[in-house]
């Protein structure tokens, strides 16, 4: 399975320059959230490939004007060609706002997912917006991870987590893809494509 991973910014290559071929062979949209949803709805328009997206702590239109064609799996698992994907988006808590968390929330969220984890038997991909904690994630409030992550990933061994929110021009703690125990860890910056390997 080909996956489009997008996340942050826009792909001036998938939208100012868009050609029909480029989502030629894509057949699954994974959002890590803070991209405008009218570029979602876009990308929508010219694939048959499901587009599942996070929010990202600056998605705050998405609450009155969502992504249309596409499938928020906000706290809910989402299995595709069997492929179980796991949604927690938002950041850390730094200002008012929606879509940010307090370490303490973040891992209510997960604590409440704990039976869909168990009718799903686990989780394939965790697609998140923030990274997590101390793992590709910055110095400051705004771009600490989560902590639930982490536990997440120990408990449930997900093969991929995906995750946006620590841009490339950041530099620092900035990595495309790195290993965590038995999990990859990719950030989706602009835009990245994921061979997923078929179930043996």
């Amino acid at each position: 399975m080909r996956i489009l991973i997008l996340s942050d910014e826009e792909s001036k290559s998938l939208w100012d320059y868009f050609e029909h071929s480029k989502l030629d062979g894509i057949d699954l949209i994974l959002s890590c959230g803070d991209v405008q949803a009218e570029y979602l709805s876009f990308l929508a328009t010219f694939t048959k490939a499901p587009v599942l997206y996070v929010c990202g702590n600056h998605d705050a239109s998405y609450k009155t004007h969502p992504p249309d064609g596409c499938i928020c799996i906000e706290d809910k698992i989402f299995t595709y060609q069997g492929v179980r994907i796991m949604g927690l988006g938002g950041s850390m808590r730094y200002k008012e706002g929606p879509f940010q968390y307090t370490q303490e929330e973040m891992h209510r969220r997960v604590h409440k997912m704990k039976f869909q984890l168990w009718r799903h038997k686990g989780v394939d991909i965790v697609l998140a917006h923030s990274p997590a904690y101390r793992i590709g994630d910055g110095p400051d409030l705004a771009h600490t991870g989560f902590q639930a992550f982490v536990h997440l990933m120990d408990k449930y061994k997900p093969s991929y987590f995906i995750h946006g929110h620590w841009h490339g021009s950041y530099g620092g703690n900035y990595r495309r893809v790195q290993t965590y125990k038995d999990t990859t860890i990719i950030n989706g910056y602009i835009q990245y494509v994921l061979d997923y390997p078929a179930p043996t």
